[in-house]
């Protein structure tokens, strides 16, 4: 039957032991949702089955289909009429045979003696004993043999009476066919018929038969040697106080059934359910249970599967992820750095601040150019670094835009040139305060290039290297956008995002700072070598503190950057940390270079005065002294010498009076006097190195004048 599947099939033994009824009925609820049970039994094992199934309390549980061995009868079902209740019953549809009636009515003990069974049936039907060779042990009344069937005993005809005339009119056709065709004119059985007759040959006639049986209906058999099915079909109910079997349709070629005639249960005409397995909810594939093909385990769809079809779960594209109930793939959303984003405001704020404090320094050094301070710190090379230091403010907001083709572009040129502006500048301004200084302890000539043009035209060039890597970068791989959809594929989908963002690794992040990385390293090399010239010759300090400092924020950020690659939240940390690592670089530069500036410029203007400048010849006199007293390997606190003598000098100067060559001579021994561990012949050394000097220092100090300013 179409719909029908089988659970579970069990066997009653042919004599089973104490227990084994109750073991049926726990192997069944091991599908506790297949809850019809056909039983193909006797009226006794029917019987076994229902009192087990109230042993275990499962009334009410399984829903009974029995056999035309159950039908309608009463035996099975007495006294537990509630485990019974809703079960369904079949019966062949029969008709009384009258003519049936009226024979075995007639029958007596003296007119029916070929029946071997028939005196037992007599003692049974009438509850009596006939004789002592009586079957009824123990009973009392003894059989008159005048009893009549249907008078004194209550009759019923068998309900399969029908049945069994019709068969044994089947055979009789078929006998009687056979007979004509094998021996036809031929009285009682030729010798064909009598001798090498097989089965199969009268089966093929006893299929071929066709007649009308005892009731009046048609007897034939089909393809398959079946009678056509005919059957009532019952339902045992309570109604109110009692229980019956009551009709609720019939088969005839096709099912005929009363829907409203149905109880299952007092009162409730709602049909129950019986499946081995309950559907699958949506997002869950079947996982059959083998041999059983209405039997499965549901198993849900995990990951970023879906479900495809009613036993299978595939995987969605790498770019989608399962919709909420698993039936199908919908695009992972795509997300980026948004303005209004912690990771973002912070350090938003802070390059503003920075913006709006680099662009203060700018206007206040063009308002006062020509002053002193201004003057004297460089003004081409500190506008070179102003701009590389508005520059690291200004990509903050690059890093955080929306990313597109141009935004991508932009980030790779200004990514590392605001660095490369400000320790390119730098780095040129530490070489050139190193050359100085090594050129003095060699000879009086000024070294080259150390004019402002000359500094310029190094600055740009090194910041030329910067541009032609991302020139070449450019032709290599131009940018573009690109979605990362495995920085955030959790596992759950329900979580994943993709980051729209430029297609630049933290690989070629590091190669685009690594040039001005290296700018810093060796600007902060330059500014340990020039740590011990005077305090106030020309920024060499503050420079070395700027940079100690920016080498400790960017060793910091390294880690902080790389740490977190695996995170979940790398696209937000990784572009909070580099914009406030660029931001608080470029606030270091200004804080320590350009800040006590301004202060001095706006607030002190007294102080911004011109200062006596020092020519070309007494900073190399100054370098030589040292460098001679450092070979002679003597040079105690050789520093505080060479200022002292320096403000010996200042001294002279300040007074603007003329002297001759001895009284200079007299001057200089005093000066070098005063530290009474110098040897003699050094005074020598010293004093001749000085004279040389004086002829070469007027024309030296007017080209030093017009080409420097400290």
């Amino acid at each position: 039957m179409s719909g029908v599947c089988i659970a579970q099939s069990l066997k009653i033994p042919r004599e089973p032991r104490t227990g084994e009824f109750d073991k049926i009925i726990r192997r069944l609820l091991e599908t506790s949702n297949a809850r019809a049970i056909i039983m193909f039994a006797n009226e006794d094992d029917i019987r076994r089955v229902l009192d087990a199934a109230k042993r275990n309390n499962q009334t009410g549980h399984f829903l009974w289909v029995g056999s035309d061995s159950w039908g309608s009868k009463i035996s099975p079902v007495i006294g537990q009429e509630r485990v019974a209740e809703g079960a369904i019953t079949i019966l062949p549809k029969r008709a009384s045979v009258d003519a049936f009636d009226r024979y075995f009515r007639s029958r007596s003990l003296s007119n029916n003696r070929r029946n071997v069974w028939f005196a037992e049936f007599w003692e049974e039907n009438f509850n009596c004993k006939l004789g002592m060779h009586g079957k009824r042990p123990g009973s009392l009344k003894k059989c008159t043999g005048l009893e009549k069937v249907g008078r004194d005993s209550s009759y019923e005809q068998e309900g399969k009476v029908q049945f069994v005339m019709d068969a044994v009119y089947a055979m009789a056709h078929a006998l009687h066919r056979m007979h004509r065709e094998l021996c036809y004119g031929y009285p009682g059985l030729c010798p064909r018929m009598a001798s090498n007759i097989e089965g199969k040959e009268l089966l093929n006639h006893i299929r071929a038969v066709r007649f009308n049986g005892s009731a009046g209906t048609p007897v034939v058999f089909n393809e398959n040697g079946d009678a056509p099915g005919r059957y009532d079909i019952f339902q045992y109910q309570n109604n109110k106080s009692t229980a019956e079997y009551r009709v609720i349709g019939s088969w005839t070629n096709k099912l005929h059934l009363k829907m409203d005639a149905l109880r299952w249960r007092t009162g409730d005409p709602s049909l129950p359910q019986s499946v081995c397995s309950l559907p699958c909810r949506a997002g869950e594939r079947k996982n059959v249970v083998k041999g059983s093909p209405c039997c499965w385990h549901c198993e849900r769809c995990e990951g970023y599967h879906f479900q495809a079809s009613e036993f299978t779960c595939e995987l969605c594209r790498y770019e989608m992820r399962p919709n909420v109930n698993r039936t199908g793939c919908v695009p992972i959303p795509i997300i980026k750095l948004e303005w209004h984003s912690p990771w973002a405001i912070i350090p938003m704020f802070i390059s503003m601040m920075g913006i709006v404090a680099t662009s203060f320094v700018i206007v206040t050094f063009v308002r006062y150019n020509d002053t002193p301070i201004v003057r004297a710190s460089g003004r081409e090379m500190s506008y070179v670094l102003l701009t590389g230091i508005f520059l690291c403010y200004a990509i903050t907001f690059l890093m955080i835009g929306t990313p597109d083709v141009g935004v991508c572009s932009l980030r790779r040129i200004f990514l590392g040139l605001g660095m490369c502006f400000s320790y390119a500048a730098l780095l040129t301004k530490t070489n050139r305060i190193h050359r100085i200084f090594e050129q003095g302890k060699k000879s009086v000539t000024a070294p080259r290039f150390i004019s402002p043009a000359s500094q310029l035209a190094i600055t740009f060039s090194l910041i030329s290297v910067q541009l032609l890597g991302v020139f070449m970068w450019f032709a290599v791989d131009p940018p573009h956008t690109v979605v990362d959809y495995g920085e955030q594929r959790t596992q759950d989908p329900q979580s994943a995002r993709g980051v729209l963002k430029c297609d630049i690794s933290d690989l070629s992040l590091i190669c685009s700072l690594s040039y001005s990385i290296l700018l810093m390293v060796t600007c902060t090399v330059y500014a340990i070598k020039t740590r011990g010239v005077p305090e106030t010759f020309n920024e060499a300090k503050p420079i070395g503190f700027t940079m100690y400092t920016t080498c400790i924020i960017w060793l910091a950020f390294i880690p902080i950057f790389f740490g977190t690659s695996q995170s979940a939240e790398r696209m937000y940390i990784q572009t909070t940390t580099l914009t406030i690592s660029l931001s608080l670089s470029a606030s270091v530069s200004l804080g320590m270079l350009y800040m006590p500036k301004v202060y001095i410029i706006l607030l002190h203007p007294e102080q911004n005065v011109p200062k006596r400048k020092r020519s070309f010849k007494a900073i190399v006199t100054a370098a030589t002294m040292s460098g001679k007293l450092t070979q002679k390997g003597d040079r105690p606190n050789g520093e505080v010498k060479t200022e002292l003598c320096e403000s010996m000098e200042t001294n002279t100067s300040s007074t603007k009076t003329t002297t001759h060559l001895g009284d200079r001579e007299v001057t200089e021994l005093q000066c070098i006097r005063a530290n009474d561990s110098l040897q003699p012949q050094m005074v020598s050394v010293a004093v001749k190195d000085r004279l040389q000097l004086e002829e070469r220092g007027n024309k030296l100090e007017l080209e030093e004048q017009a080409q420097m300013e400290y």
